[in-house]
């Protein structure tokens, strides 16, 4: 390629940004040039993304870092959904320590990334090659990522935004009756909404500790 490769890292761990970097040297040993801006949380990754000046090309996400909830971007999946709007043309690799279906899933409906690596996976080779394949217009998912979406049990269990807002708040100790100050749902709305969750999640009775402690079992939250 001619022109540079713009690329955008946003991880809390920096060894995880020095294995990027050395795969990208890599890379510029033969013949590539890169241009590299890195993030470390969800605020400075929501920064780079909507005050980039020009359009990134690849983008690594991690699943879990600190959030940014003043502009509601609470993990890597929520940059990755930012940057499919401001950025629709850059190519998404996410990493993340989840192994359950139902979050797999999900984020492979929400985000359907050009790259998704479950970091039990990662090895330096392992990231080369992703990295080979997605800049050659290929996707790529690790090989657990390849085991999980082979099952079956969760493939038509679906939460939307606003079923995960509800659960995300319930986790930050907000009560039912208050979630409306939150969520642009009615009371009533919200009720039925964690009815649902309820069915989805496989939690008969019990508080909402137990469901969210469900919820995170499953990767959800």
């Amino acid at each position: 390629m001619t022109n540079p490769i713009n690329i955008l890292i946003v991880d809390d761990h920096p060894f995880i940004i020095q294995a990027y970097r050395n795969a990208l040297d890599k890379y510029s040993q033969q013949g590539y040039e890169f241009v590299v801006t890195q993030a470390s949380n969800c605020k400075t990754g929501y920064e780079s993304i909507t005050e980039a000046t020009t359009p990134f090309d690849v983008a690594f996400f991690d699943i879990s870092m600190p959030e940014y909830a003043e502009k509601e971007i609470y993990s890597g999946e929520d940059l990755a959904a930012l940057m499919k709007t401001q950025m629709p043309d850059c190519k998404i690799i996410l990493l993340t320590m989840h192994t359950e279906l139902l979050k797999i899933n999900n984020i492979i409906k929400n985000i359907n990334p050009s790259g998704l690596i479950i970091k039990n996976d990662l090895t330096f080779d392992e990231l080369i090659f992703a990295f080979d394949k997605i800049i050659n217009n290929e996707s790529y998912y690790s090989q657990t990522v390849i085991k999980l979406v082979g099952q079956a049990q969760y493939n038509n269990i679906e939460l939307d935004a606003f079923d995960k807002q509800i659960l995300f708040h319930l986790s930050k100790g907000v009560k039912t009756k208050d979630l409306p100050q939150y969520i642009p749902l009615s009371l009533s709305a919200i009720e039925k909404r964690k009815l649902n969750i309820r069915e989805i999640l496989e939690v008969s009775g019990g508080s909402d500790i137990d469901l969210i402690n469900e919820a995170k079992i499953k990767g959800v939250i």
